[in-house]
C-alpha cells in the first residue's frame, strides 16, 4: 500500500521532501501535484517504473513520456535549444507548457519519439514540485495523471489515493490541482506549434 504525505502548496515540509526523494531514488512510482493536473513521475533510470505508469495510464510504447526540470539550465541537458526556442522557453517557463524538443545524447532511447527522437520537457511552477527536483538533483520521468476511461484528471489527492493505492508507492497531497493537463508546444523545427491546447495562455505560440 502507498504512502500519502500532505504537503504544504506554499511553504513545503523540508522532512517530508527528503521523504518523498528518497522513494524517487529508490525506483518508487509517485503521484504528484503540478500547475496543471496531477501527474505521476519516476526517476529517469527506472524502466520498471516507467512499465508501471504505462499499465496504469494503459499507454502503449509509443507515448511520449515528459522529463520534468528545474531549470532551463537542466532542460538544456537534455533538449537541444535553439536561440529562438530558448527565447520562448525563457519566456514561458516556469509554467503550465510542455515543450518538445529535439532529444540531447543524455535521453534514454525509450523515452524518445521512436521516429523523431524528441522528448517533452517541462518546468512547472509549482512549489512542490520544485523543492522535489532541487532535492532529486535530477529530472523527473513523467506524465500527466488521466486514467483510461476518464475524460478529464482528477483533481483531489485522496480520490487517487483510493484509486492507486495499491498501484503506486507514494501520493502526496498539495492541494486541488487544476483539471486541464498541459499545453503542448512543438519547437523541434523552430516556428511554435501547439499539438494539444490545455492549461496556460496559448496565444505567445500562434
Amino acid at each position: 500500500m502507498s504512502q500519502f504525505f500532505s504537503i504544504h502548496p506554499q511553504n513545503p515540509q523540508v522532512r517530508l521532501i527528503k521523504q518523498a526523494v528518497k522513494i524517487i531514488q529508490e525506483e518508487g512510482v509517485i503521484v504528484y501535484p503540478t500547475d496543471s493536473a496531477y501527474a505521476l513521475g519516476t526517476c529517469l533510470e527506472n524502466k520498471s517504473g516507467l512499465e508501471k505508469i504505462r499499465q496504469i495510464r494503459n499507454l502503449d510504447a509509443k507515448h511520449n513520456f515528459t522529463l520534468v526540470c528545474h531549470n532551463l539550465s537542466e532542460l538544456g541537458t537534455y533538449a537541444l535549444v535553439d536561440n529562438s526556442a530558448f527565447r520562448l522557453l525563457k519566456a514561458h517557463t516556469p509554467g503550465p507548457y510542455t515543450f518538445i524538443l529535439t532529444a540531447s545524447k543524455e535521453v534514454p532511447k525509450r523515452l524518445m519519439h521512436p521516429k523523431r527522437n524528441t522528448i517533452g520537457l517541462r518546468i512547472p511552477d509549482n512549489k512542490i514540485v520544485q523543492a522535489l527536483l532541487t532535492e532529486l538533483q535530477a529530472p523527473l520521468m513523467s506524465v500527466t495523471l488521466l486514467l483510461p476511461n476518464q475524460a478529464h484528471p482528477v483533481v483531489e489527492a485522496n480520490e487517487l489515493y483510493e484509486l492507486l493505492q495499491h498501484e503506486v508507492d507514494l501520493v502526496i497531497d498539495g492541494g486541488p490541482c487544476p483539471m486541464n493537463p498541459t499545453t503542448v508546444v512543438d519547437l523541434v523545427n523552430g516556428r511554435p506549434k501547439i499539438i494539444r491546447e490545455g492549461q496556460g495562455d496559448t496565444r505567445f505560440f500562434t
